[in-house]
């Protein structure tokens, strides 16, 4: 294991190349460049706020239940881009797969480090509009934030290896990813609140959904200025656990079949 893990961090100037050429492809010749990593979180927000404050929120403003969708999708399409993104991981990484012997990690890498360049940047907005509401109560807890992004990190790594591996196997993986992930995002308090569940006598949906643990672990030090609790990081922890021990299963028991598959 530590063996591999050399073998990555030697190839980490070509890893950190291929992220780079695709945020620069990305952004070629755009007039908003990276401004077009915020309009479709803070896009769908307006939308969500304007169509659905009244109807899922009551007695709170605009701008707080605007600043717990933006944490919310923020979260989930880092989520959701690193899965989704990642089915395809090897395959736009096949030219280079049958040149050189890398560890085949790197490859759900790239696609994890360019949607955590996305993610930094929506994650600095939501801050940047906690301030604008609630001042400077949670600069002593945004250090937490720092731990979360790792967390987060390792667990979209995970579900990009996870997802291009079995694109490899199964093509129709990543259709399956977007209707599934699709049916998660309304099973998950993303656009109301946790609370709206346990009113309708609902809150086991919440509680054994390890998304809403993964978004509460950006959503609780910074717009309520508090360290997650235990149960929190416990469900956090867990699915991270499991999604890297699958993960790193998968690479050691597949990835020296992977090149007759492609």
């Amino acid at each position: 294991m530590w063996a591999y893990a050399r073998g990555i961090w030697r190839c980490r100037y070509f890893w950190l190349m291929l992220v780079k050429n695709d945020l620069r492809q990305r952004y070629r010749r755009s007039l908003l460049g990276l401004g077009w990593s915020l309009l479709q979180p803070v896009a769908m927000t307006c939308i969500i706020c304007f169509v659905f404050r009244t109807i899922l929120i009551s007695g709170e403003s605009v701008v707080s239940y605007a600043a717990h969708v933006l944490a919310g999708l923020a979260c989930w399409n880092y989520i959701l881009s690193s899965t989704v993104v990642g089915c395809q991981c090897f395959y736009n990484g096949e030219c280079y797969i049958r040149q050189y012997p890398a560890p085949l990690a790197i490859y759900p890498l790239r696609t994890a480090l360019a949607a955590t360049f996305h993610f930094i940047i929506a994650i600095a907005l939501v801050v940047l509009l906690s301030w604008c509401i609630n001042g400077l109560g949670n600069v002593l807890v945004l250090p937490a934030v720092l731990v979360s992004m790792a967390i987060l990190f390792v667990v979209t790594w995970s579900l990009a290896v996870l997802a291009g591996f079995a694109t490899v196997y199964f093509q129709d993986t990543q259709n399956l990813c977007e209707v599934g992930f699709q049916i998660l995002f309304y099973l998950t308090p993303i656009i109301y609140p946790e609370s709206l569940l346990k009113t309708q006598h609902m809150g086991w949906v919440a509680d054994y959904n390890p998304v809403r643990a993964l978004v509460d672990l950006v959503r609780k030090p910074i717009l309520e200025g508090q360290v997650p609790g235990a149960p929190t990081l416990i469900m956090a922890g867990l699915a991270a656990a499991v999604l890297t021990t699958a993960a790193s299963l998968t690479l050691a028991r597949f990835q020296k079949r992977l090149i007759f598959l492609l």
